[in-house]
């Protein structure tokens, strides 16, 4: 056996049949044929002497090795593409890429205007956002497959020694209702009428749901005597199931500036209840930040902050005064949270 029996290529290939499940969807993914994957796995087993996948089922099943194969690839493959990203680095923000991540509401309604302040002053950055739950953004931050991030939930309990958590912002609640609603001509309602209404939420599995449960019973307001009468999957569809008057809703005020301004919806406002929740945003302190990641920490995040969010953020510059730490078996191992994220290939970068 030789020093290094396999190349970047076929730990490449192996991620993407872990991933993929099969021979044939991890070849369209890769791009290539189902016989030139099939050939890299065969010669991979043989140049390591070890059968890596288990051929008998209808599934792709790594073997014992194979799955220790594919911990150390992916770590391999992660230290790589840190790599080509901190020698793009060297030419002070005229090349490189960004991956943020942010969980559903902040990566919808929030993020995108970061991300344009930021293309202003730096066109010629890629720039990748990564919408996930939190728990999926959480775990693709700890194990370096995205820059920074910014969620409005809890961190896994596993990953909160991994991952600094820096409170950013506060996001307000509100209670939204149809134009056309008999209390969207009141000022403001009581906490009793609200178990009179028929609500619109999102799955009750959802982070968001369970954040807005949580803001509600610390206003004793009990979420179970709400009268669900529908569940979506995105804010949008709550949105328009609002405005269609089937309902009220708690959403994001980032999520209805919008339809406020076109008075489509109503914001009701609940007496004696303030209903907000913290934005935070999460970096992993043991990975490379990039000279593209600490110029959207220090010239964006700041200008849509609170002012104790903005003074965290100083906090946090100071502590770490800029000095990028060496990665040294401190990845955290995951098994199935994390998406595969491909670093953005030259080919799509400016030209």
């Amino acid at each position: 056996m030789s020093d290094i029996p396999f190349t970047l290529d076929q730990l490449r290939i192996l991620k993407a049949i872990a991933a993929e499940g099969s021979f044939k969807r991890a070849a369209d993914s890769l791009f290539v044929s189902q016989p030139a994957v099939s050939l890299q796995v065969q010669n991979l087993e043989k140049q390591l002497n070890v059968p890596l996948f288990d051929r008998g089922g209808r599934k792709a099943q790594l073997t014992e090795a194979g799955h220790l194969l594919l911990s150390y690839g992916e770590q391999i493959i992660t230290l790589c593409q840190q790599t080509c990203r901190a020698i793009e680095d060297l030419q002070n923000l005229q090349g490189g890429t960004l991956i943020v991540g942010a969980s559903q509401t902040t990566g919808t309604y929030l993020l995108p205007r970061m991300i344009g302040l930021f293309r202003k002053k730096y066109p010629d950055v890629a720039i990748q956002l990564q919408i996930h739950s939190t728990r999926r953004t959480c775990w693709a931050v700890a194990n370096g497959q995205v820059d920074l991030a910014i969620i409005g939930g809890s961190v896994p309990p596993e990953l909160e020694e991994s991952l600094k958590v820096i409170p950013y912002a506060e996001d307000e609640m509100a209670l939204i209702l149809s134009a056309n609603h008999r209390l969207a001509r009141v000022e403001e309602i009581d906490r009793e009428e609200l178990y009179q209404l028929k609500f619109i939420t999102l799955d009750s599995q959802s982070t968001i749901r369970k954040v807005i449960d949580n803001v509600l019973i610390r206003w004793d307001v009990d979420p179970k005597r709400l009268n669900v009468e529908m569940e979506l999957n995105s804010i949008e569809a709550i949105k328009n199931a609002v405005q269609s008057g089937l309902g009220a809703a708690f959403v994001s005020v980032k999520s209805i500036e919008k339809e406020l301004k076109l008075g489509i919806l109503h914001h009701a406002h609940i007496k004696g209840v303030e209903l907000k929740r913290t934005l935070s945003l999460i970096i992993n302190p043991n990975r490379y930040r990039s000279k593209a990641s600490e110029a959207f920490s220090r010239e964006v995040l700041p200008e849509f902050t609170t002012l104790d969010g903005y003074e965290n953020l100083e906090k946090f510059y100071q502590q770490t005064n800029n000095i990028n730490p060496i990665i040294e078996n401190n990845s955290v191992e995951n098994s199935e949270e994390v998406a595969s994220v491909e670093v953005v290939s030259k080919s799509m970068k400016k030209k």
